[in-house]
């Protein structure tokens, strides 16, 4: 029998709708790197406004979004400070000390999963003899993708920035699902993310574009990353037919709510069924269970396995319906 796959490995997996696909088809388009593509620039100057900046730069990921920031802001030999498996430690290929020659440093999440506090930023940072480390930057992330999902709050950042500030720290945000939460937090978005030097926002997560993230800063930050994503090849030519899905994808922020609402729906069947599960913050949930997740595939249940726990990403192409439908493949409630 052929079981139909319920894929909860990621919501990177999310496919264009026909609506989006028609878009992509009719934009505007023209030479990015030569003229600046018409619809590329509003995609660009869109988000700018949305989170708070200036300026806005469409990269194809996250991960080259996130190293334009550290090749802007440090300089070779600088230390740089991340949350315990945030996503530029260790998914991203090195590139953090390969190609910003930027020295990690791990902070603990001693302020709840995902989030460090501020005093130990400041500890961390703290100035020493000339022959010790440079610390310069600050990279946070929200939602903390290996803490499952996690969440810092309005207050949480503004103290996170302030012990920057304090420490004479440069701030980037990793936010490629920060989206995720100022819909579970009920703010702006904006409230999340002004106050950093640079700010990253993915487009090809939960909001369902197929390729793109977005990089934000001043004006003059912005011209540099310009310069730098064109030498790391990431200049594109008629770019409008991929920023027309990024603007439509800007109009899925809303729906976000549902996939919390059906990660919460997961999380409760599968506790039902003996499961030891961490309440989601927001549309990935970690779950230790009686299955692998090898085990998972043959029930047609698609999901990965993340520091150690099973992990599960609800989004907008799996329904309600099809979490109840991967809780009845599992049975045992």
């Amino acid at each position: 029998m052929n079981t139909r796959t319920i894929d909860l490995r990621s919501d990177t997996v999310t496919r264009p709708d026909a609506a989006m696909r028609k878009a992509m088809a009719d934009a505007e388009v023209g030479d990015d790197v030569l003229d600046r593509d018409p619809t590329m620039a509003a995609l660009e100057e869109r988000v700018a406004a949305n989170l708070g900046y200036d300026a806005a730069l469409w990269v194809p990921s996250g991960s080259m979004g996130n190293i334009i920031a550290l090749m802007i802001h440090l300089r070779r030999g600088d230390a740089f400070l991340a949350p315990e498996h945030a996503h530029v430690l260790g998914s991203e290929l090195g590139t953090a000390a390969w190609l910003a020659q930027g020295m990690p440093q791990v902070l603990p999440h001693d302020a709840g999963p995902g989030r460090p506090t501020p005093s130990a930023v400041v500890a961390a940072a703290g100035a020493g003899p000339y022959f010790t480390l440079s610390t310069t930057l600050l990279c946070l992330e929200n939602t903390h993708n290996f803490a499952g999902g996690a969440v810092f709050d309005v207050a949480e950042w503004n103290g996170l920035l302030g012990a920057a500030r304090e420490a004479n720290l440069l701030v980037h945000l990793d936010g490629a699902r920060v989206w995720n939460a100022a819909v579970a937090l009920g703010v702006p978005v904006s409230d999340l993310t002004r106050g950093a030097d640079t700010v990253q926002v993915c487009l090809s997560k939960g909001l369902g574009a197929p390729v793109g993230s977005m990089l934000a800063s001043d004006s003059s930050r912005i011209t540099e990353a310009r310069r730098i994503r064109k030498m790391l090849g990431g200049g594109v030519r008629q770019g409008g037919i991929l920023a027309a899905a990024g603007l439509l994808a800007l109009d899925n922020v809303d729906s976000l709510a549902d996939d919390h609402a059906n990660a919460r729906l997961l999380a409760d069947g599968l506790r039902e069924r003996g499961w030891s599960v961490e309440q989601p913050q927001t549309n990935i949930v970690r779950a230790d269970g009686p299955l692998t997740v090898a085990e998972l595939a043959t029930l047609g249940i698609a999901a990965v396995t993340v520091t150690g726990r099973t992990r599960f990403v609800t989004h907008r192409d799996v329904s309600e319906a099809d979490i109840e439908e991967a809780l009845a493949r599992l049975g045992g409630a």
